[in-house]
């Protein structure tokens, strides 16, 4: 019978259960945080439980550490959290990427960097970006405390089998037109309930010609769709990125059962969007959820709601504006969506032997410290600093109201991350999602520019 990807990672993982029922999952890799692990630590403790795999799990320290100081912090509650973890990390048996060390970063970056994300596993985080390893060809989502510390207890997890929902992309995308435009498109002419229930599998030409890092970007963000899980064909371009990584000792045995990860031509969706990206334009947000977004031309649509009128209020906007017309005071280039390598490196061409506006304050956080010490050595560190951004040590950083980087209230943002919810970056904070470009672009300009008359 023919099966999607999706189906058969999943198939090959279920222990007990009926399909339409909830079934048992075997997991292979537990990655967890500082954040959403303590209870589920404390849960073991007090039923006299061992971690059952501590070899399959990893923990990193990254939602509250402080990104220029990273040992001093002076939240009592980040510090008691990131303490705890360590304890616990020692207590359990559990290899940590504990602060400063050389793999030390945000999880979600940590896992494919190390090596440990791989195709064809599944792999839960208690994190709702999870679905960003997905984009490896593994099943990869997000869970509550209470499952982490099922997790722990007993390598496994009861889940309900979503529906398949097929994305295909087509198209060459423009010059300053990114992985990260693509997915805020969807979710802007879909909503952010599109993917709830489903598995997003995006296939097609676009998507095969994007690198590790865009791919990661679209996965990262399948959940801002209202999806828990986001999945892409693993092929050359994964098996290249995966290849003599800490982690992946064993990519010879594995690669030829990697090879057969995809979907058959004549498996079932239960649903297809198809996408043309020929003409699609930079994407700008709005609003205080990621689905009020526009094209880079494109006014801000009339009010249709409440929801509208409240997030034009929040944000300090009106209908009939443009992206050009926000009042910029903070860039923010970082997170697990936008943080790697390859956004550094884009995002250094445009700011090279340039000046940030004097009314923009930026900061570049690298999402691990493989990526900051990787930048440097190819001096991306000394382009932004001449520039006149800031360059923090690796973390969640802005991305987040959680840590020491916060926006001031009422002021706008250019973020590269993933969410601009109402005090999402700190209290009144307004966000605006882009790619890594065009926030680097508005560093220099003060204000939001179309990037593809900057990028040749």
């Amino acid at each position: 019978m023919a099966q999607t990807l999706f189906d058969k990672v999943w198939n090959k993982h279920v222990l007990t259960g009926k399909e339409g029922e909830p079934q048992l999952l075997y997991i292979d890799l537990h990655l967890i945080h500082e954040v959403t692990s303590p209870q589920a630590f404390e849960g073991l403790r007090l039923q006299k439980r061992q971690l059952r795999r501590p070899d399959l799990t990893f923990a990193t320290l990254d939602h509250n550490v402080p990104t220029i100081d990273i040992f001093n912090i002076r939240d009592e509650i980040a510090n008691k959290q990131i303490t705890t973890l360590q304890k616990n990390a020692k207590d359990f048996g559990v290899h940590i990427f504990d602060m400063g060390s050389d793999e030390q970063g945000i999880v979600h970056m940590v896992g494919p960097e190390t090596g440990l994300t791989q195709p064809g596993k599944t792999i839960v985080c208690g994190d709702s970006h999870t679905a960003t390893h997905g984009a490896f060809g593994a099943i990869a989502f997000g869970i509550g405390t209470s499952e982490v510390e099922h997790v722990f207890a007993t390598q496994t997890l009861w889940q309900t089998k979503p529906k398949n929902l097929k994305i295909e992309v087509s198209g060459k995308l423009q010059p300053g037109v990114y992985a990260k435009d693509i997915i805020l498109h969807l979710i802007n002419q879909y909503g952010v309930d599109f993917g709830t229930g489903y598995a997003l599998e995006f296939t097609g030409e676009t998507i095969q010609s994007l690198s590790m890092e865009g791919r990661m970007t679209i996965c990262n963000m399948a959940i801002e769709g209202g999806a828990k899980y986001g999945i892409i064909q693993p092929d050359e371009t994964t098996f290249e990125y995966i290849k003599g990584r800490p982690y992946a000792q064993n990519f010879n045995q594995s690669i030829g059962e990697w090879q057969k990860l995809y979907s058959d031509e004549d498996a079932h969706f239960d649903k297809v969007i198809t996408l043309d990206v020929t003409n699609l334009e930079p994407q700008v947000t709005w609003g205080t959820n990621p689905e009020m977004g526009v094209n880079f031309s494109s006014p801000f649509p009339e009010i249709q709601n409440i929801n509208d009128e409240r997030a034009y209020n929040y944000m300090g906007l009106k209908p009939g504006q443009k992206a050009e017309d926000i009042d910029l005071g903070y860039v923010f280039l970082g997170s697990c969506t936008n943080a790697r390598l390859s956004d550094l490196i884009e995002a250094s061409h445009i700011v090279k032997g340039k000046k940030v506006h004097p009314k923009i304050t930026a900061i570049v956080v690298p999402g691990s410290r493989t990526v900051k010490k990787e930048a440097e050595s190819l001096g991306l560190d000394k382009v932004f600093k001449e520039a006149g951004f800031e360059w923090r040590e690796p973390g969640c950083s802005m991305c987040l109201g959680m840590n020491p980087d916060q926006v001031p209230e009422g002021v706008h943002c250019a973020s590269t991350s993933n969410r601009n919810f109402e005090g999402r970056q700190g209290k009144g904070a307004r966000t605006h999602l882009v790619s890594p470009a065009m926030a680097a672009a508005a560093a220099i300009n003060g204000k939001f520019v179309d990037v593809r008359k900057v990028v040749v």
